[in-house]
């Protein structure tokens, strides 16, 4: 069994009663883990599994496959109120969309990780801006290696890689709120 530390970033439902609940953490880089029983009332995991929560957890690893088992969890931070908000939850996916393109499974992401866990602490205490937005890609670029002070870092990061959609929504509901205030 290993234990780990890390950020759930995507939730699937697998069958019936379980789910497949991806992580980031900062030794393991992405990992996938299934929680049998999940989606169960009485299930061990409940109210433990939602996005954008950070905890500990242990997993027995698989040997045929990346999908391990996830034996249990701890809540450490559920950052509630970035879900209180669309455009907080829309900048939270579009940071998460974001590092999943640059990032591999099993590979250590120490940088990366402290990234994304900076960013939804400063969502789950302020309203997203366009700095803000800018600033992660920023800052992405940087610990990737790629940054050209040149250039936009969005456009070096769309040399790597497709940019998520979300963020034109993202920066079009940034312009209405702009509008709204003024």
């Amino acid at each position: 069994m290993n234990k780990c530390q890390g950020i759930i970033i995507r939730k699937t439902p697998l069958t019936e009663s379980s789910m497949i609940v991806t992580w980031c953490t900062m030794h393991h880089g992405i990992l996938k883990t299934v929680a049998k029983g999940a989606r169960r009332p009485k299930s061990q995991f409940s109210g433990k599994l939602d996005l954008f929560f950070e905890g500990e957890f242990e997993i027995i690893r698989s040997k045929k496959s990346d999908l391990h088992t996830l034996k249990e969890t701890s809540i450490l931070m559920t950052r509630v109120n970035i879900r209180k908000s669309y455009l907080k939850t829309l900048s939270a996916s579009y940071f998460v969309k974001l590092l999943n393109k640059v990032s591999e499974s099993d590979t250590p992401i120490n940088p990366l990780y402290n990234l994304l866990k900076r960013a939804l602490e400063y969502l789950e205490n302020s309203e997203p801006t366009l700095l803000a937005i800018e600033h992660y890609e920023k800052e992405m670029t940087k610990i990737l290696g790629i940054f050209n002070p040149e250039k936009p870092p969005i456009n070096t990061l769309s040399d790597l890689c497709n940019i998520p959609l979300i963020r034109q929504e993202i920066l079009k509901l940034l312009k209405e709120n702009s509008k709204n205030n003024e």
